[in-house]
Protein backbone atom coordinates (compact mmCIF):
# COMPACT_ATOMS: atom_id res chain seq x y z
CA UNK A 1 0.00 0.00 0.00
CA UNK A 2 1.51 3.45 -0.89
CA UNK A 3 -1.06 5.21 1.47
CA UNK A 4 0.48 7.13 3.66
CA UNK A 5 -2.49 6.70 6.59
CA UNK A 6 -2.39 2.65 6.16
CA UNK A 7 1.56 3.49 7.53
CA UNK A 8 0.36 5.02 10.37
CA UNK A 9 1.02 3.15 13.77
CA UNK A 10 -2.03 3.38 16.29
CA UNK A 11 -1.14 4.59 19.15
CA UNK A 12 -0.96 1.39 22.22
CA UNK A 13 -3.09 4.04 24.57
CA UNK A 14 -5.55 4.07 22.07
CA UNK A 15 -5.99 0.23 21.04
CA UNK A 16 -6.25 -0.09 25.28
CA UNK A 17 -9.07 2.26 25.15
CA UNK A 18 -11.34 0.24 22.27
CA UNK A 19 -9.99 -2.97 24.11
CA UNK A 20 -11.18 -1.64 27.28
CA UNK A 21 -13.79 0.56 26.95
CA UNK A 22 -15.82 -1.18 24.36
CA UNK A 23 -18.09 -3.82 26.07
CA UNK A 24 -17.22 -7.49 24.55
CA UNK A 25 -20.83 -8.94 25.25
CA UNK A 26 -22.41 -5.72 24.42
CA UNK A 27 -20.37 -6.07 21.20
CA UNK A 28 -21.50 -9.36 20.61
CA UNK A 29 -25.32 -8.86 21.81
CA UNK A 30 -26.13 -5.79 19.86
CA UNK A 31 -23.02 -5.03 16.71
CA UNK A 32 -21.74 -8.68 15.63
CA UNK A 33 -25.03 -10.67 15.18
CA UNK A 34 -23.64 -13.30 16.78
CA UNK A 35 -26.35 -15.69 18.81
CA UNK A 36 -26.15 -15.13 22.31
CA UNK A 37 -27.99 -16.39 25.83
CA UNK A 38 -27.66 -16.33 29.17
CA UNK A 39 -26.99 -19.43 31.05
CA UNK A 40 -26.14 -20.58 34.54
CA UNK A 41 -25.70 -16.82 35.58
CA UNK A 42 -23.34 -16.21 31.93
CA UNK A 43 -23.88 -13.98 28.88
CA UNK A 44 -22.84 -16.88 26.27
CA UNK A 45 -22.28 -16.92 22.85
CA UNK A 46 -22.07 -19.02 20.21
CA UNK A 47 -18.19 -19.06 19.61
CA UNK A 48 -17.43 -17.74 15.73
CA UNK A 49 -14.61 -20.43 15.38
CA UNK A 50 -15.87 -23.75 16.95
CA UNK A 51 -19.35 -22.83 16.62
CA UNK A 52 -20.18 -24.47 20.56
CA UNK A 53 -22.01 -22.01 23.43
CA UNK A 54 -19.36 -23.56 25.73
CA UNK A 55 -18.58 -20.04 26.04
CA UNK A 56 -18.31 -17.40 28.75
CA UNK A 57 -17.31 -13.40 28.92
CA UNK A 58 -15.55 -11.35 31.90
CA UNK A 59 -17.06 -8.05 32.15
CA UNK A 60 -13.58 -7.30 34.77
CA UNK A 61 -11.19 -8.01 32.05
CA UNK A 62 -13.66 -7.27 28.91
CA UNK A 63 -12.52 -10.62 27.69
CA UNK A 64 -14.60 -13.26 26.08
CA UNK A 65 -13.14 -17.23 25.97
CA UNK A 66 -14.41 -20.15 24.79
CA UNK A 67 -13.95 -23.16 26.45
CA UNK A 68 -14.03 -25.64 23.85
CA UNK A 69 -11.99 -24.48 21.11
CA UNK A 70 -9.66 -22.43 24.23
CA UNK A 71 -9.82 -19.27 22.24
CA UNK A 72 -9.61 -15.80 23.99
CA UNK A 73 -11.06 -12.74 22.46
CA UNK A 74 -10.66 -9.15 22.96
CA UNK A 75 -12.92 -6.83 21.12
CA UNK A 76 -10.80 -6.32 18.11
CA UNK A 77 -9.96 -9.75 18.27
CA UNK A 78 -13.76 -11.04 18.10
CA UNK A 79 -14.36 -7.95 15.22
CA UNK A 80 -11.82 -9.79 12.96
CA UNK A 81 -12.63 -13.12 13.07
CA UNK A 82 -16.40 -12.19 12.89
CA UNK A 83 -16.19 -9.93 10.13
CA UNK A 84 -13.17 -11.38 8.39
CA UNK A 85 -11.58 -8.14 8.01
CA UNK A 86 -7.84 -6.85 8.90
CA UNK A 87 -6.76 -5.25 12.37
CA UNK A 88 -7.33 -1.60 11.08
CA UNK A 89 -10.34 -2.43 9.64
CA UNK A 90 -11.54 -3.76 12.97
CA UNK A 91 -10.32 -0.77 14.99
CA UNK A 92 -12.17 1.06 12.32
CA UNK A 93 -15.25 -0.67 12.87
CA UNK A 94 -14.86 -0.15 16.97
CA UNK A 95 -13.94 3.25 16.81
CA UNK A 96 -17.16 4.03 14.38
CA UNK A 97 -19.22 2.46 17.29
CA UNK A 98 -17.70 4.42 19.58
CA UNK A 99 -19.46 7.74 17.99
CA UNK A 100 -22.87 6.14 18.07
Amino acid sequence: MTDDSARERIAADRLGQLRNNISIAGLIQCNLGLPWKHSEGYFRFLCPLCNEFHTATNPKTNLARCFRCNQNFNPIDIVMIVERCSFREAVRFLTNLEKK
